[in-house]
């Protein structure tokens, strides 16, 4: 699962057409010892301190604004409304600006002392310079020509109105000047598709044909029947009805004059000149400098020097002990067949399936509500921003995976939301329900990324971290707290665990195999069918996942077992004074960083405590 919506990841894979979340890496200059929250003063800051200290957070600050004007996409998921009414600047001068801003700010975070910062601002150095450096690293690889994929992409702009606000008729104006403005946003987006052809820098295309069918959505006859109108089918109590008739007009007017005749240009080059430019081979090896990218890829994805090679052993090694895990379940419910077999059975059996679209979503709302209250059993420092669940919209659901989760808005005024797939509800096993449930919303996504982003002392680059092998590995880790919130008590959603557990592991396997090992899409379904008891739309969606976004597929499991091996660190090396809520409150105490970060960290946790 990802901590981003596809949209949401779309807006910050094209700030300033590179994402620190997404490309580049650097070897992460480790700080000090990492300094965990106290409640103790510190000791007051000498003049060379301040000095240094003030350049600092003028650096991170200025960095901030500039990606945010640069990329109003990730400025609306932020929350920051003030660029809600236009698009990124895709033209290759803007994306040259913005790669020469990144290399200018390492200079300038150069030139900063870190010698004479505190530790804690040792810290915050040491973390933006390891996401500039993994920026500048990145440029090479060219990874905007790579940010269209069978669920991430132009094919679903509509959705980007999930994050916007609509409480007044002010903010449907704003909407409107957007989508006045989004032609010229298409256009330079098929630009740039074009030039990654050239460089035979592109997608598959067996992941391309997935995207005309979502495009066609966008292709009809009558606003009306535009998935843009649904967001002017509703207003709230503010918006009188006489405004509301003036902006259903404009609507229809934006809607058909703009909107629609964009998209039947978009599509139509997309049709007839991009996708006969895509890459048959599913591999990113297949590209230019592809092999050097994956590498790049795993290092970056997991924060750790981690070879393709070891990681595919790994994976190798996990999925042989969950199979014997499984193995046990089996016994348990008195199933005498092969493990396929019971695979097959939980597949088609429609005892573990709901028949309706709503049943399904009331048995989503109803696990994530009772996952709170026993929340104080784990944890010390619990978040203050609430969160939802709501379903996937229409228009990427057949595309994208079982759920995901969206982070709430920076000023607070938007909460976290768990998004959950009813598209084909009977595919979608019950016993699956309750671990997906506790990554994505608690004590997996939710709880995390709304704590990191309630430290109003931080800079906001830190509250806004993407390190994708610590976010990820949080939440995979979550799903084994699920025995301790009462969870997994029927066999079955103790096979769902392991399943879940599985999948992750398969991930170190067919994401290695595709991109480093050749392997066809073809032997990663296969894998993928012949080790755990996911559905087969669902494995198809992961495999096609995979083939598009390399690499990030590792973050999850690799994450997983730094957290599970620094757990055992500390109940070995405390004994009787291990309490499991102070290490999960120190877990969390830094928020997203790169898994040495957060084991140099831990280790000072088990010295004071010891």
């Amino acid at each position: 699962m990802r901590t981003l919506r596809p949209v949401a990841r779309l807006a910050l894979a094209l700030a300033a057409g590179l994402a620190p979340a997404l490309v580049g890496t650097a070897a992460f200059a480790a700080p000090g010892r990492s300094t965990p929250p106290t409640s103790a003063a510190p000791p007051p800051a000498t003049a060379p301190q301040s000095a240094a200290v003030e350049r600092l957070h003028a650096l991170f600050e200025s960095a901030w604004e500039y990606d945010l004007a640069a990329n109003p996409l990730a400025a609306t998921y932020y929350g920051d409304r003030r660029f809600d009414d236009r698009w990124p600047d895709l033209s290759p001068a803007a994306r040259e600006r913005h790669r020469a801003r990144e290399r200018e700010v390492l200079e300038r975070l150069a030139a900063i002392p870190r010698d004479a910062l505190p530790p804690a601002e040792q810290l915050n150095h040491d973390l933006f310079r390891w996401i500039y450096e993994d920026r500048v690293a990145a440029q090479r690889f060219r990874p905007e020509y790579y940010e269209m994929s069978a669920r991430e992409g132009v094919q679903a702009l509509n959705e980007v109105a999930e994050l916007m606000r609509f409480a007044t008729a002010a903010d449907f104006e704003t909407w409107l000047t957007r989508l006045e403005r989004m032609p010229a946003y298409l256009d330079q987006y098929a630009a740039m598709l074009r030039e990654g052809a050239r460089e035979k820098r592109t997608q598959p295309r067996v992941l391309m044909e997935r995207v005309l069918p979502q495009l066609a959505m966008q292709l009809v006859d009558a606003p009306q029947r535009s998935p843009f109108w649904a967001r002017f089918t509703q207003f709230p109590d503010a918006v009188p009805a006489a405004e509301r008739e003036r902006l259903q007009a404009r609507a229809r007017s934006v809607i058909a004059d703009r909107v629609i005749p964009a998209y039947r240009r978009f599509e139509r080059f997309f049709r007839e000149e991009y996708l006969p430019a895509t890459r048959t081979d599913v591999g990113i090896w297949a590209t230019p400098d592809g092999a050097a990218y994956y590498a790049d890829r795993a290092r970056h994805f997991t924060t750790t020097d981690l070879t393709p090679e070891r990681i595919h052993e790994l994976g190798l090694a996990e999925v042989a002990r969950i199979r014997a895990e499984m193995q046990k379940v089996m016994d348990e419910v008195g199933f005498r067949g092969t493990l396929q077999e019971f695979f097959t059975q939980l597949r088609t059996d429609p005892r573990f399936y709901f028949q309706s679209p709503d049943e399904l979503f009331r048995a989503y709302v109803v696990t994530a509500k009772q996952i709170e209250p026993e929340l104080p059993k784990l944890f010390g420092r619990l978040y203050r921003t609430p969160f939802g669940v709501r379903p996937i919209p229409a228009t990427s659901a057949p595309n994208t995976t079982t759920a995901y989760y969206s982070g709430p808005s920076l000023d607070g005024t938007r909460a976290g939301y768990y998004y959950v797939n009813l598209y084909r509800p009977e595919v979608r096993p019950k016993y699956e329900i309750e671990v997906l449930t506790v990554h994505e919303s608690v004590p997996g996504h939710h709880l995390q990324i709304a704590l990191a982003q309630e430290q109003g002392e931080w800079p906001a680059f830190r509250r806004f971290a993407g390190i994708t092998a610590y976010i990820e590995g949080w939440a995979l880790y979550s799903e084994v707290l699920g025995y301790d919130l009462g969870l997994y008590r029927d066999p079955y959603s103790r096979f769902g665990q392991l399943t879940y557990d599985m999948w992750r592991a398969v991930r170190l396997v067919v994401d290695t195999g595709l991109h480093q090992q050749r392997w066809t899409r073809r032997q990663a379904i296969d894998y993928f069918r012949d080790n755990a008891a996911k559905t087969e739309a669902d494995i198809v969606n992961e495999i096609d996942r995979y083939i598009g976004w390399p690499g990030q597929a590792l973050a999850y499991k690799i994450g997983q077992l730094k957290i599970l091996e620094l757990r055992a660190r500390a109940e070995r090396e405390l004994g009787a004074k291990f309490d499991v809520r102070s290490f999960h409150d120190a877990i969390l105490a830094t928020g997203a960083v790169p898994l040495d970060v957060l084991e140099r960290h831990v280790n000072d946790w088990i010295a004071a405590r010891r």
